[in-house]
């Protein structure tokens, strides 16, 4: 009943191909979704956008790493604004059909901030923001340093439909970690009644036992078995 209730807010077309070898295993997706006021068109390898359409600056978007090989598909953009305008009829014939019943909406279930490599102080890192459990997408990320709104360096992913049909995104923040500053990311949600949001405090990183630590002991234990050693002999001779 719930997946069936949220095909009235969001038509979504999903083509898998699964490609198998002897080693390694890959899926890939094709979604292309739409909304009253939003619309999705985004190629998936294994879980992350290699492709997608930005319809607010109205042109296709290479998602690949810069190491990877880029992607060339001409007209694809083009072909992703005539798959919305086929998506958005489609969705009032199913809304007719359905008798239009009233909109299903999922508040995000679970909000998780966290780094994307160990921290160092001084040493540039990645704060990810991940939001998942949302029906129906997108959310708003906003994203603060000590209070004060930061917009640069900050970005989004398109949204993942989640098996159960609600949605998952992220959004990422570059930062250098410096001692006593707290970020804050900010969820907004057609149904939430109000923001949530999640800290991430700059602290000092736990102690670690040092190579010289280690050393010292080491000497420590070799010069009590240069002790034992020296007291067996001398005991052996008598």
């Amino acid at each position: 009943m719930l997946l069936k209730m949220k095909v009235l807010v969001l038509l979504l077309l999903l083509s898998s191909v699964l490609c198998v070898s002897a080693d390694v295993q890959h899926e890939s997706n094709a979604i292309t979704g739409c909304s009253d006021t939003d619309g999705e068109d985004v190629d998936i390898l294994d879980d992350e956008a290699m492709w997608y359409a930005d319809f607010n600056k109205h042109t296709g978007v290479n998602a690949l790493p810069p190491f990877a090989d880029p992607i060339s598909s001409p007209g694809q953009y083009e072909q992703a604004v005539a798959n919305q305008q086929i998506c958005k009829q489609n969705l009032q014939i199913t809304r007719k059909a359905m008798k239009d019943f009233p909109r299903e909406l999922d508040p995000p279930s679970s909000l998780i901030i966290y780094t994307e490599l160990n921290e160092e102080l001084g040493v540039k890192n990645t704060l990810i923001c991940y939001v998942t459990g949302f029906y129906p997408a997108p959310v708003n990320v906003s994203w603060t340093k000590n209070t004060e709104k930061v917009t640069e360096g900050t970005s989004i992913s398109v949204a993942f439909p989640n098996k159960d049909g609600s949605f998952r995104q992220t959004s990422k923040l570059d930062f250098v970690p410096q001692l006593g500053d707290i970020y804050s990311c900010t969820v907004e949600h057609v149904a939430l009644t109000q923001p949530m949001t999640k800290f991430y405090a700059v602290e000092n990183p736990e102690p670690t036992i040092g190579p010289a630590m280690f050393c010292g002991a080491g000497m420590t234990v070799g010069v009590l078995g240069v002790a034992a050693g020296t007291y067996l002999l001398i005991r052996g001779n008598k």
